[in-house]
Order: C-alpha cells, then sequence, then structure tokens
C-alpha cells in the first residue's frame, strides 16, 4: 500500500500536465489533450456501475433560503462570445452559484472581492446558460473534477473534450491569500499564464501544489455529498503516470449553474 506523502508526490510530479487546458491556434480555445496522456491522481478506484449508479437528477432543485436569485439575462444558452465580457457585479452584493447536477446539488460562495475578474466572467457564463448541459469531462478521484467545456455538448467531439472555451481567454487573478487547503474549492483551469475561459475545477481534498498556480475564486459551502458522487472518469497508471479513461464510465453533467445573493 502506498503512503499518503507517495500520493502527493505522484500528484506533485504530475502536476504540469493537470488542469492543463493547452491553447490550440487562437487564445479563445482551451486543450487539454496533452493532459489526457496524463494524470493527477494515484487513485484506483472505478466507475460506478451501472447497476448500482443512482438514478440521474433530471430538474432543478429548489433556490435555499435566504438566497435571492438573480435573473438570467438570454433565454437559452450563449456558448460563444466575441470577447472577455465587461464587469456587471455590483458593489456590496455576495455572489453565489447553485450547481445543479446529475447528481444533485451544490452551492458555492464566490469570491468576489478577491478574484472580482474571475467571478465576474463565471457569473457572466452562467447568466447566459452558458454551463447548462456541459459534462464533467475529467474526474479523478482524490483529486478533483474538471467541467466548463461547451464540445462536451457533442459526443461526437469527444476528442477534442477539454479544448473549449468561451471565445476568449482572460488574465490570471492568483491572490497569494486564497490557498486550496480544503475540500471544495473552485478554480479556473488554464494552459499557463493568462489563458483562462470557461473550463473550472472543484477540488475532491486539500491540493497545496496548486497554489499560486491557478485563479481560485469559490468554494463549496453545501453539497459536498454531491460532489462525491460524481462519475470517476479516469484512474492513474502509477508506474508510467499515464491517465487511463475508465472504460464504460459515463460522465455526469451540469443541468445549470444560478447566481445567487444573499446579504
Amino acid at each position: 500500500m502506498k503512503t499518503a506523502a507517495a500520493s502527493t508526490l505522484l500528484l506533485a510530479t504530475l502536476l504540469p500536465l493537470s488542469l492543463v487546458a493547452c491553447k490550440k491556434d487562437t487564445a479563445a480555445t482551451t486543450d487539454t489533450s496533452k493532459s489526457e496522456a496524463a494524470t493527477t491522481t494515484p487513485s484506483t478506484s472505478t466507475a460506478t456501475s451501472a447497476a448500482t449508479a443512482p438514478t440521474a437528477v433530471t430538474t432543478l432543485g429548489p433556490v435555499p433560503s435566504g438566497y435571492t436569485l438573480l435573473p438570467f439575462v438570454s433565454s437559452k444558452p450563449v456558448y460563444t462570445f466575441a470577447s472577455e465580457p465587461a464587469r456587471t457585479l455590483k458593489d456590496g452584493v455576495n455572489y453565489y452559484a447553485l450547481i445543479d447536477t446529475s447528481k444533485g446539488q451544490m452551492l458555492a460562495d464566490l469570491y468576489e472581492d478577491q478574484t472580482p475578474v474571475t467571478v465576474n466572467n463565471f457569473v457572466t457564463l452562467a447568466r447566459n446558460h452558458f454551463y447548462d448541459g456541459i459534462l464533467f469531462h475529467r474526474v479523478l478521484n482524490g483529486f478533483m473534477s474538471q467541467t466548463g467545456d461547451p464540445n462536451t455538448l457533442d459526443a461526437s467531439k469527444k476528442a477534442t473534450w477539454g479544448q473549449g472555451g468561451p471565445g476568449y481567454s482572460f488574465p490570471d487573478e492568483i491572490r497569494q491569500g486564497l490557498k486550496f487547503d480544503a475540500p471544495g474549492e473552485l478554480a479556473m483551469a488554464n494552459s499557463g499564464p493568462n489563458t483562462n475561459g470557461s473550463q473550472f475545477f472543484v477540488t475532491f481534498a486539500p491540493a497545496a501544489f496548486l497554489d499560486g498556480k491557478y485563479n481560485l475564486f469559490g468554494k463549496l459551502v453545501s453539497g459536498q455529498d454531491v460532489l462525491a458522487k460524481l462519475t470517476r472518469t479516469a484512474n492513474a497508471d502509477q508506474s508510467s503516470g499515464q491517465e487511463v479513461p475508465i472504460e464504460g464510465a459515463t460522465p455526469d453533467k451540469i443541468l445549470s449553474v444560478r447566481i445567487l445573493s444573499k446579504p
């Protein structure tokens, strides 16, 4: 049995190819094709079998008591934008993301004061239904679940999953005071400096080796049990460090992301 220290070392060793959204020919696209050949988790778990998988959730859950729903700004999903969105966050408002998935509902507190550019981007995409139907295309046990690629809406484009984005990229917003020191942290996936777009991830466990490398912009305040239920899509070959897809794994999806406020 490998020790916890050995597992952490493997994660850190594979970090350069993790959570990567490698740019293709334009700054507007993101690509995890390189990271699909490597992984960041030493997991040996397998996907939940069809016989034991719970019934998928297909309807949105209620807005929690004490929160106010911000209205959508489009009536249907908008998946392509010409440029980074203008600032629409209002001063003094506490923003939250209500993430409904096929496994249930998660609620995240967004860090609008510490990372206003990143939160503004996420809020704008969500209020345009951008995340509706998008899959959790990379879920690595003990590490993180990655989503936000509109290419995952089309199964025929599976070879390009991890390469999609909103049509633009925006700068890093790294804050030294924000640490990956707990489960349930939300952060942007990237392919290097200033390549953030729409793809983001949620951590399953503390991951200090990610500190200072990704825009950390929120944290789950409820729904950790839902996060834990997300279907794992890949495992690690511990001898080679290669990311090995789990045969038969069916990725979970986001039903919708609704933006809430709270006094």
